[in-house]
């Protein structure tokens, strides 16, 4: 099992935000998971912070925590 971190992540209203989230990140980590009732994202404790927020910008949305 992995251990995964919990990055929060504003701006996701719907589950094609969701989606394109999980896209970003499934390059970091092809078992993440999106969560838009938590509005978060759990990704392998060792991909980088930098990696996870340049991912989630480029697909349009902002890591807050």
């Amino acid at each position: 099992m992995t251990v995964k971190k919990t990055v929060k992540i504003e701006g996701m209203m719907c589950q094609m935000c969701v989606k394109h989230v999980k896209t970003a990140l499934a390059a970091l980590d092809p078992e993440v998971e999106v969560s838009l009732e938590d509005k978060c994202a759990r990704i392998d404790v060792n991909v980088p912070d930098q990696s996870i927020a340049a991912a989630v910008k480029e697909a349009g949305y902002e890591v807050v925590a």
